[in-house]
């Protein structure tokens, strides 16, 4: 089976090819025959009744410097495509969002993955308050007498804000500390939103783990171990990715969540683990599949084609 596949994603020039996975599942996707074709988000449009994207056709190699070649620059109509990959990296903002409603528009021609309803409807912090009791104690809130509240009952807690990606922005605020009310401030001179706040746990200093989901289904985990001095762990921060199992409280997490993704259409997720605690459940562009595959030898990449194949042939 060939299809004809589009992925809308950041530039690809300046990516790590050696740990980018959507760079990864375009590898995969030709060496099944698939036919690529990208753009970036802000060539996405909608036009007099069609969704269109202006890109290229595109073909990939792993060579550094020198990793992919574009064809011609041309306008398609997203409809006639068998799946369109939503990969942009997030700040999950209104742009974004914008993206999500856009190709929810042909969601009855076309396989968006993730599906792009859910994605808006699901943001990473906001799905795991679905699961309250896999979850660290938290609270979502502007209001600093509430943030307040929560820290003098929890003394030890980490603020960041609600639609973050990367680590940025993250910060651990110990008992005695005194900056909450000036990292408030900050942030709430920066936009409206609301933050989120979180109980500490001591455990991420062994590492915060990333455990890779296919259709519901997991089939792997890497650990992400924060560098010395460090409360975050993120790759995009300098977390080092370490060889893991899967732990009987993981698969217990996602014996919890899976069937729920499966349900959304959330082909290709990524939650992380903290102890024993779930902390995020990353819908929007979620990482870790190179890594994953050089410890483990687990080609996620071609389990998503094979799903995705499935659904389509379905």
């Amino acid at each position: 089976m060939s299809l004809k596949v589009a992925i809308q994603m950041d530039p690809i020039g300046p990516i790590d090819i050696t740990a980018d996975s959507t760079f990864r599942i375009m590898l995969e996707a030709q060496a099944r025959g698939h036919e690529l074709f990208y753009y970036t988000p802000d060539k996405l449009a909608f036009q007099e009744g069609k969704i269109t994207a202006r890109g290229w056709p595109v073909t990939v190699q792993m060579v550094e410097g020198d990793h992919y070649t574009l064809g011609d620059e041309t306008e398609v109509d997203l409809s006639t495509y068998d799946v369109v990959w939503l990969r942009q990296d997030p700040p999950f903002d209104m742009g974004y969002i914008t993206s999500t409603h856009l190709l929810d528009m042909i969601s009855e021609t076309t396989l968006v993955v993730n599906d792009p309803f859910w994605v808006r409807n699901y943001p990473e912090k906001l799905l795991v308050l679905n699961f309250p009791d896999l979850t660290p104690p938290t609270t979502i809130a502007r209001d600093l007498d509430t943030i307040k509240a929560f820290k003098a009952k929890h003394g030890d807690v980490i603020l960041k804000p609600l639609y973050g990606n990367g680590g940025a922005g993250v910060f651990r605020l110990g008992p005695d500390d005194k900056n909450l009310s000036s990292l408030h401030e900050l942030f709430c001179g920066i936009n409206n939103e609301p933050l989120i706040v979180q109980k500490f746990l001591p455990d991420v200093s062994a590492g915060d783990k990333r455990v890779i989901l296919v259709d519901g289904e997991p089939v792997g985990a890497i650990n992400r171990v924060p560098q010395k001095g460090e409360t975050r762990s993120n790759m995009h921060v300098g977390g080092r990715p370490e060889k893991i199992g899967l732990s009987a409280r993981d698969l217990e997490i996602c014996a919890a969540i899976g069937p729920l993704l499966r349900e959304k259409g959330q082909i290709f997720v990524g939650i992380d683990v903290i102890g024993n605690y779930l902390t995020e459940i990353n819908v929007t562009s979620p990482t870790g599949i190179q890594e994953l595959e050089r410890f483990d030898g687990t080609n996620t990449a071609e389990k998503l084609w094979v799903a995705i194949e499935a659904k389509r042939s379905a």
